[in-house]
C-alpha cells in the first residue's frame, strides 16, 4: 500500500510539476515578447519624434541637436541617434568624443527595406529611411532596454522561486492527500492481513457505502466464506482419514509383530512378514505426519515454539526408525568448528522436527548400501547446520530439481515402495521453522541432505 501511495503521489507530483513548469515558461516567454514589442513601440515613437523635429526645423544644422535634445519627450536609456542625409553624409550624432563608425551595408539595406529593426543585438537598433520636405534622411536609433531587462530578470527569479516552492508544496500535499484517500485501503489491508487459516470466519467491516472499497470488502468477505468452507472440509477430511487409517494400521503392526515371533514360519515367510511390517510402518508414519500437519500452519505455529535440542530430536527419531530397520547404524558427531557456546537448540515444535529426521533416516535405511547413516552438527553464531550422509545410489541432476515435489520418486527407488510425500513433508515442516534443506552428492555413492536452521 505504501508503494501504491508513493507511485500515485509521485505521478501526480510529476504531472503537476510539468504543468506548472510549462505555465511558468509560457509566462516568461510571453512577458519577454511583450517587453520586446513595447520597446519597439518606443523606438517607433522616438523615430516619429525625430522625424517631426526635423520637418519642423528650418534648416536642420549643427544647432539643431541642442534644441532636439531639449525637446525630446521620450529619451531611451543609453540612447544614440545618428542621422545621415541623402548622400549618406553624417548630419547628426549623439555620440560624443568617439569616432563614429557605421556599416554602409545597413544604409544600403534601408534603401531597399525602408525600415530595419534588430532586437538580437545589444544595444537594439531601429533604423528608417524618411523623406522630409523632399529630402531623404537616414535615421538610426540604438538603445538598451535596461528597465525591461531588469523586470525580465526579476520575473525569471520570481518564477524560479515560485516554481520550487510550488513543487515542494505539491509534493507534500499530493503525498498527504493521497494518503488520506488511501487510508480506507490501509485499514482494509490491515484487516485482511489479520485473516489466517485459523481465522477464516473473520468478516471485514463493510461501511454503508457503494464505493469501490466497500464493494471490495464485500467481495473479500464472500471469498473468505467460500475459502473457509473448502479449507475446513479439506482439514476435516485429512484429520478424519488419518485418524481412521491409523487405528487399523496400529492393529496390523501389532498382529504382525506377534506373528513374527512364532517359530512355525519359514525364513521366506519371515522375510515377507518383515517387508509387510516395513510397509505398514511407512504408511503409519505418513498418516501420523499428515495428522500432525493438519494441526499447524505458518501463522499459528510460532505460538507453540519452544527450545528444542536438535541432538535429542535426532536420537529420538533414530530410535523410532531403528524398530523397523534394526540393521541401520548411526554415527553422530559434533563438528569441531562449532562455537564453544553451542547449545545445539532451536525454536520449534519437537514432534514436527522428529518427523523430519524420521523421514531422512528412513530414506537412508531404504536406499543404503552399508546400513550406515552419518549425522554431523555444526553450530555457528548465526546458523545450526545438520548434515545427514548415507551411502547408496545417488539422484541425477535432473531429478534433484524435483526432489522435494510431491509424489516425486527418483530412478533409484524403482524397487522400493513409498508414497513420494516424505521429502515434501520434510520441506514443509522446515519452512514452518524458517529452515532450508538441500541435497547434493559429494561422490558417486554419497547422498547428503543439509539442513540450515537460523539462530
Amino acid at each position: 500500500m505504501r508503494s501504491l501511495k508513493r507511485k500515485i503521489a509521485l505521478n501526480l507530483s510529476i504531472a503537476f510539476s510539468l504543468l506548472f513548469g510549462i505555465v511558468m515558461t509560457i509566462i516568461y516567454v510571453s512577458f519577454n515578447s511583450f517587453r520586446r514589442e513595447e520597446f519597439k513601440d518606443r523606438f517607433v515613437q522616438r523615430l516619429d519624434f525625430t522625424t517631426n523635429f526635423i520637418s519642423q526645423s528650418e534648416g536642420f544644422n549643427e544647432k539643431g541637436p541642442i534644441v532636439f535634445s531639449e525637446n525630446a519627450d521620450n529619451i531611451l536609456f543609453n540612447e544614440n541617434i545618428i542621422i545621415f542625409d541623402a548622400r549618406k553624409k553624417l548630419l547628426y550624432s549623439t555620440v560624443k568624443d568617439q569616432n563614429i563608425t557605421w556599416e554602409n551595408e545597413l544604409l544600403d539595406r534601408l534603401d531597399r527595406e525602408k525600415t530595419i529593426y534588430t532586437e538580437n543585438t545589444k544595444p537594439e537598433t531601429y533604423a528608417a529611411l524618411r523623406s522630409i520636405h523632399g529630402k531623404n534622411y537616414y535615421i538610426i536609433t540604438s538603445a538598451i532596454d535596461s528597465s525591461g531587462q531588469s523586470k525580465l530578470a526579476y520575473l525569471k527569479y520570481l518564477l524560479i522561486f515560485s516554481y520550487l516552492l510550488s513543487i515542494a508544496l505539491i509534493w507534500f500535499f499530493c503525498y498527504y492527500i493521497i494518503g488520506k484517500f488511501l487510508q480506507p485501503l490501509e485499514k482494509l489491508k490491515k484487516e485482511i492481513s489479520e485473516v489466517t487459516a485459523h481465522k477464516l470466519t473473520t468478516q471485514i467491516p463493510v461501511k454503508a457505502s457503494n464505493d469501490e472499497i466497500g464493494v471490495l470488502a464485500q467481495s473479500f468477505n464472500t471469498m473468505i466464506v467460500r475459502l473457509n468452507d473448502v479449507f475446513q472440509s479439506q482439514k476435516d477430511f485429512t484429520a478424519s482419514a488419518s485418524h481412521e487409517i491409523r487405528t487399523p494400521l496400529t492393529r496390523m503392526a501389532f498382529q504382525l509383530e506377534n506373528l513374527k515371533k512364532s517359530d512355525q514360519h519359514s525364513p521366506k515367510t519371515l522375510a515377507v512378514l518383515s517387508q509387510i511390517s516395513k510397509e505398514i510402518f511407512q504408511l503409519s508414519d505418513l498418516t501420523n505426519s499428515l495428522l500432525v500437519l493438519t494441526k499447524f500452519d505458518k501463522e499459528n505455529i510460532k505460538t507453540i515454539y519452544e527450545e528444542v535440542r536438535i541432538d535429542e530430536v535426532i536420537f529420538d527419531a533414530y530410535q523410532k526408525v531403528e524398530k523397523n530397520f534394526p540393521k541401520l547404524k548411526m554415527d553422530f558427531q559434533i563438528s569441531e568448528q562449532s562455537v564453544e557456546s553451542a547449545q545445539l537448540s532451536v525454536l520449534g515444535v519437537k514432534s514436527l522436527l522428529e518427523i523430519v529426521f524420521i523421514n531422512l533416516f528412513k530414506n537412508a535405511a531404504i536406499y543404503t548400501d552399508n546400513d550406515l547413516v552419518n549425522v554431523t552438527i555444526e553450530e555457528s553464531s548465526h546458523t545450526l547446520v545438520v548434515n545427514v550422509l548415507s551411502f547408496g545410489s545417488t539422484i541425477s541432476a535432473e531429478e534433484q530439481k524435483r526432489l522435494f515435489d510431491p509424489f516425486m520418486r527418483g530412478s533409484n527407488s524403482q524397487k522400493t515402495s513409498g508414497s513420494g510425500l516424505g521429502l515434501k513433508i520434510v520441506k514443509r515442516i522446515l519452512e514452518y521453522h524458517k529452515a532450508t534443506i538441500s541435497y547434493h552428492s559429494a561422490s558417486a555413492n554419497q547422498n547428503i541432505f543439509t539442513i540450515n536452521f537460523p539462530l
